[in-house]
């Protein structure tokens, strides 16, 4: 195989050809399509010009961030609080609220404030604090986090994984899939109950809050395709007025009573449980909700690096939140539980309810924003991984690689949450939905980071399992009180779950039937054959005629010889002088430099096996990366170039092993509607041909 050169000098000549290309494959001038080419192109040719291996890179990285300048630093953390902390910084408009309201029915008296301000100072500290920023974002893949990450991490695909390592990829889809839930019911229960301040002024607002919720999000999922760049810039200076708003108010309201702050003293949460029993327990469910963005936050690290989400957490962010939830407890004592009802806006002075309400609305909405892009990257990282089939996604800015735009999901989270919010009809019904599926996310996490501990950073047992005991300890009782909520809304979250996790692990296994299936006829080689190097040495035999120009077959394999092939020159007993067998490969890795894109090899007779390899983050172009085949010596003119690409039509049926008929059935339903390979690896549609063939799983 050839070795591998600096792309350095063919920028200039990459970019040229990226210009010409785009206006030869869009003649109907889409835009979206050619933003998210330029985007891809550009990445490329920034990433080419610091050819880095993988630990280089990651070394990179690591000595990047602790080199931060102070300034730097601080501009990272302004990003991350409108990015990573909405969610969880839009929790005081209802989580200490639905502590008094439900089928609990606590007495807001004077030791359960106490008791539950204990409880939620104790979460923030100890999952927060601890499990998440002081330990689980030590777990990260090169930087990035989230539920995919840390699976990819063990790399349970490989070869000689264990039994233990495909439960641990089912244990991860499974997790991945428990976070749609919360993608439809964060930006449904925040908007609800920013919009619902309006009542504590006034009823007349009361017949409109729905309504005016409704609005609220249509618009919010109508901007998704315009992007984020631009309003983006606004988030952090927004969040930094709520979080120093919210600390505001708490130190208003704990001037009422200053005794609260006597509440962190935990034993006034061991107090709660011995005066409350059953109902302490199911109140847990409630003080859950302080936490919930605990995932998410980790999700979007890789936006921003460790440091900056640190320093926003516990120099700001942290602060305020105690402060408030403080600030309510205060108040519910000084009102004698008269403010129960609506404990956030009871905290504000009557001339300042209507601004809050707007500020609050605006909270909401960046944190909704935050939680949708959130879903848009993991989808992404699900497709790379296998995990969901090709769909068609744009990135909607050319110089931010995690801004993209996946329609197909936006418009069903947009239809989702509105249903949402006509079902359930207020906040305090939508908060009995939220909490299940993030607090067995969030416990799923924890068993995923032990084996990160044992197999990636080699600790011994008797210093991972403590560390993991003690986190499942304060994990397992949020899940248990969260359980509970399963018949009053919390079924939503678990049914979301089921049928993602379904189509998940259908769209998975499907795919590897149909490359079996597809491989079937090697197969009957004998194992010490190469068919590959046969079929090329037939060819300097045979009679083949050799047409001008360069063939391009896609391939889902990287070894043998592609059937496609096969059938290609069965049938038209031709084949171009330059035939290039290409594999588009997802690694374990975030990202991939584009000077380690390519591997190719020179099979000999104008044939050339050709591994072009991405990241989970990364979204395929093979245009742009074919052309930089000419750094190993391959001139291929995409004028001239000809893309052979397999339409597998998947028959159903009993007759041959695999999965159960419905699921099969399912799974050709599924390929029918995925998006053509085409339009997913960004190839120009009038330079592709497409060979058909029926496959029975």
């Amino acid at each position: 195989m050839s070795d591998k050169k600096t792309a350095r000098d063919a920028d200039r000549k990459a970019e040229n050809q990226s210009a010409e290309d785009r206006n030869a494959e869009d003649p109907n001038g889409e835009k979206k399509e050619d933003a998210l080419e330029r985007a891809s192109t550009r990445s490329e040719q920034e990433q080419i010009a610091q050819p880095w291996s993988h630990e280089e890179q990651a070394e990179s990285g690591e000595a990047e961030e602790r080199s931060l300048s102070t300034k730097r630093l601080f501009v990272l953390g302004l990003a991350a609080l409108g990015v990573s902390y909405g969610d969880i910084g839009t929790s005081p408009l209802y989580a200490l609220r639905e502590c008094f309201r439900g089928s609990s029915n606590l007495v807001p008296s004077d030791a359960n404030v106490m008791g539950i301000l204990s409880l939620i100072f104790w979460a923030l500290i100890l999952v927060v604090s601890t499990k998440y920023m002081l330990f689980v974002t030590r777990a990260n893949n090169n930087g990035e986090g989230g539920m995919l990450a840390l699976v990819a991490l063990l790399n349970p695909w490989r070869r000689n994984a264990g039994r233990h390592s495909k439960f641990l990829l089912q244990l991860g889809v499974f997790g991945t899939a428990l976070l749609y839930g919360s993608f439809m019911l964060t930006p449904a229960i925040s908007v609800s109950s920013a919009v619902e301040g309006l009542n504590v002024a006034t009823t007349i607002f009361e017949p409109y809050v729905i309504p005016i919720t409704i609005v609220i999000l249509v618009l919010l999922f109508a901007i998704q395709s315009r992007g984020t760049e631009t309003v983006g810039r606004f988030f952090g200076p927004v969040m930094i007025v709520w979080f120093l708003t919210l600390a505001l108010l708490g130190v208003y309201g704990i001037a009422h009573e200053p005794s609260v702050l006597k509440a962190i003293n935990p034993l006034r949460a061991v107090e709660f449980f011995t005066l409350n029993r059953w109902t302490g327990f199911v109140v847990l469910g409630a003080v859950f909700l302080v936490v919930t963005g605990g995932e998410a936050m980790y999700a979007d690290m890789g936006h921003f690096g460790r440091r900056p989400i640190q320093l926003a957490w516990f120099g700001l962010v942290l602060p305020a939140l105690l402060l408030n939830y403080y600030g309510q407890g205060a108040m519910l004592i000084h009102s004698q539980g008269q403010s129960a009802a609506q404990p956030f806006y009871n905290l504000a002075p009557d001339w300042a309810l209507y601004p809050l309400v707007v500020l609050s609305t605006v909270a909401t909405v960046i944190a909704s924003q935050a939680v949708i892009s959130g879903a848009f990257s993991l989808t992404r990282q699900a497709v790379q991984l296998g995990q969901l089939p090709p769909m068609r996604l744009f990135q909607t800015s050319s110089e931010e690689y995690g801004q993209i735009y996946v329609p197909t999901l936006n418009w069903l989270l947009m239809l989702a949450t509105i249903g949402l919010v006509l079902g359930f009809r207020t906040s305090t019904n939508l908060a009995w939905a939220y909490g299940v599926g993030i607090s067995f996310a969030m416990t799923i996490t924890t068993i995923l980071a032990f084996f990160i501990m044992r197999e990636r950073w080699q600790w011994s047992m008797w210093v991972a399992g403590p560390i993991t005991v003690a986190f499942l300890l304060v994990d397992l009782p949020f899940f248990g009180a969260n359980l509970l909520k399963v018949p009053h809304g919390g079924w939503f979250p678990v049914l979301t779950a089921v049928v993602m996790f379904t189509l998940m692990g259908t769209w998975r296994r499907g795919g590897e039937l149909l490359r079996k299936r597809l491989a079937h006829d090697e197969a009957q080689h004998d194992e010490e054959q190469d068919p590959l190097k046969d079929f090329v040495a037939e060819l300097a035999t045979s009679e083949t005629i050799r047409v001008e120009g360069t063939a391009i077959f896609l391939t889902g394999s990287d070894a043998g010889t592609l059937p496609m092939l096969q059938h290609h020159l069965q049938h038209n007993r031709v084949l171009h002088e330059r035939v290039l067998l290409l594999t588009v490969r997802t690694e374990d890795s975030p990202r991939i430099p584009a000077a380690e894109r390519l591997e190719i090899d020179d099979l000999g007779q104008g044939v050339y096996r050709v591994i072009v390899r991405y990241g989970f983050m990364q979204t395929p172009n093979v245009p742009v990366a074919v052309r930089f085949a000419e750094h190993f010596g391959i001139e291929v003119d995409m004028e001239q170039a000809t893309f052979y690409v397999g339409r597998a039509t998947i028959i159903p049926t009993d007759e041959v092993e695999g999965m159960m008929l419905w699921r099969e059935k399912l799974f050709a339903f599924m390929s029918r509607n995925a998006i053509q390979p085409t339009s997913y690896y960004k190839v120009p549609p009038q330079r592709v041909v497409e060979l058909g063939l029926r496959v029975e799983i």
